[in-house]
């Protein structure tokens, strides 16, 4: 099989499988136990702590470990809004949000929360323009992705972060598919918190971390945790945050590497596949995360040409994973003002280190076939 859908996740790599076999096997006390067992693993959880906390610029170690990105999300909006409603109840955000994000909205709205959505340009990017034009009085929370799960459109946080900052607004950035990909400082980017997610940088599933800048009023809606610094609940999982930064850290050293190998695949695709009839490119090159090639065929349901290409060896997503089963168009592309049966068009190609030429040769002579062959039967039925 051609795993072409590095988005949705990634196997984990050899060095993150030792580093959590070696924890699991020989350090596995309970990090909140007071003997030498516990205070090893303990050590041992401040180190992977520590890890994460210097790849995202955070020198305070002000990182928490989660179950994984979408709940590092969840935390990461509900603490800063009940510890922020004194000033305001207003939240703004963006039309490429992860499903997590969306639902945690939707449950403060219910709570007595307002939330405004922040414009995008052609490109699908928030310009300083766009993003001042829903601030308010009472606006004390932004929440951004730092590069969109569906389309991999990427936010320019280096220059909202700072606008949002001379207003008084808090920005939470989900960073789960930069992560390890595009360069990230907090301290720079003016980001309050941000959410992580180990699969997505050949780290383990069910782990995540969500940093909080130590000087900001974060209340946790669940109270009374003796856990990562009264954040969250329950024992942490100590294997899993050794994995997760012992990927992170191989990801980030390789990660020029990684950039050169994936442009270098996107370029051989889109030279490859410039001639067929009906595909579209979403995005430009300069706004796109480089692994991603969202696209779509004029005509034909992206979970067609999925489930084609999934016949063929090939696979494939049609958006975002944790939104498999669902059949709502893609929020991202109606927002950059695709129809409903456009978005509906939408097929992700996300590429890895692991993939190959030949690879993408393939995924281009499929796509070929099935195309060719699905225009042609309509033409033929049309007769």
């Amino acid at each position: 099989m051609i795993y072409l859908d590095y988005a949705a996740t990634t196997h984990m790599s050899q060095e993150a499988l030792d580093a959590y076999y070696e924890t699991a096997s020989n350090y596995y006390g309970n990090t909140a136990s007071l003997h030498e067992i516990g205070t090893v693993a303990q050590d041992l959880l401040q180190m992977a702590r520590s890890t994460l906390a210097r790849a995202i610029g955070d020198f305070d170690d002000t990182v928490y470990f989660t179950g994984g990105g979408s709940e590092a999300n969840y935390l990461a909006l509900t603490s800063l809004a009940f510890g922020q409603q004194s000033k305001g109840k207003h939240i703004v955000t963006s039309p490429h949000e992860h499903h997590s994000v969306k639902q945690t909205l939707a449950y403060l709205e219910s709570v007595g929360f307002e939330i405004s959505m922040i414009p995008i340009d052609e490109a699908g990017q928030i310009t300083p323009e766009t993003l001042t034009s829903v601030l308010r009085p009472d606006t004390i929370l932004a929440t951004i992705a730092h590069g969109s799960s569906e389309l991999g459109i990427i936010q320019p946080l280096e220059v909202l972060g700072p606008l949002l900052s001379t207003h008084g607004v808090l920005l939470h950035a989900d960073c789960v598919q930069t992560f390890g990909k595009l360069p990230i400082d907090v301290s720079t980017m003016n980001i309050t918190a941000l959410s992580l997610s180990a699969h997505k940088v050949h780290g383990p599933k069910g782990v995540g971390a969500l940093y909080l800048n130590p000087k900001v009023k974060a209340t946790p809606l669940l109270q009374g945790s003796t856990h990562e610094g009264g954040v969250r609940h329950g024992t942490v999982n100590t294997p899993g945050a050794v994995s997760f930064a012992t990927a992170a850290s191989n990801v980030i050293q390789g990660m020029v590497k990684w950039k050169d190998h994936v442009e270098g695949l996107k370029e051989l695709f889109l030279c490859e596949t410039a001639h067929l009839k009906g595909m579209v490119v979403e995005g430009t090159p300069h706004t796109t995360l480089p692994h991603y090639v969202p696209l779509r065929f004029k005509g034909i349901e992206g979970q067609y040409m999925m489930l084609e290409l999934n016949r063929r060896g090939i696979a494939v997503s049609t958006g975002s994973a944790c939104k498999a089963g669902y059949h709502t168009p893609p929020a991202s592309l109606l927002a950059l003002g695709r129809s409903v049966s456009e978005a509906h068009e939408l097929l992700r190609v996300t590429f890895g280190l692991a993939t190959t030429a030949d690879d993408i040769r393939q995924l281009c002579t499929a796509l070929s076939h099935i195309s060719e062959h699905y225009y042609t039967l309509t033409t033929l039925e049309r007769l």
